[in-house]
């Protein structure tokens, strides 16, 4: 194995490991070297949301797909009977900020309505396929979330 092969392989593995707020600073300090490629294929941007209690900033790291010119995610909290705090933060203010790879934008958030859900829930499964057990787990509808940069 050549040392170019090791180092990538390193570099993935400890991308594997990376949670909450390890994957958010090494995510913001690298440009989203470290951290937007994740575990098992997937990718993560970075949220943040306004805390509805505090009024601070609240960074989550999330699994996402791009759609169009929007990114989505999922509000699963591993199939937990309530929904995360970032989820409940932004049902009170949409007002966001995302960041993909290097590139932070404002944007707006909003749950998929009943309409667009079918689809969008496939395509995040098709990501992460944990999502339909964690939906299993629950009787809390677990929503997709659409990102939409603000203009």
């Amino acid at each position: 194995m050549r040392t170019g092969q090791l180092t990538a392989m390193t570099s993935d593995t400890q991308n594997d490991h990376l949670f909450g707020t390890e994957h958010v600073e090494r995510y913001r300090e690298t440009g989203g070297e470290h951290g937007h490629d994740w575990k098992k294929g997937t990718t993560t941007l970075l949220l943040t949301t306004t805390g509805r209690k505090s009024g601070e900033e609240r960074t989550t790291p999330l699994i996402y797909q791009p759609h169009g010119d929007d990114y989505l995610v999922v509000a699963s909290k591993g199939g937990a009977p309530s929904p995360p705090a970032w989820y409940l933060n932004l049902e009170q203010d949409p007002n966001v900020e995302v960041q993909v790879r290097d590139d932070v934008f404002p944007a707006r958030a909003r749950t998929a309505t009943p309409e667009e859900k079918p689809e969008l829930w496939r395509i995040m499964t098709a990501t992460w396929p944990a999502y339909d057990d964690y939906q299993r787990k629950t009787d809390r509808d677990i929503p997709v979330v659409v990102l939409e940069r603000a203009v």
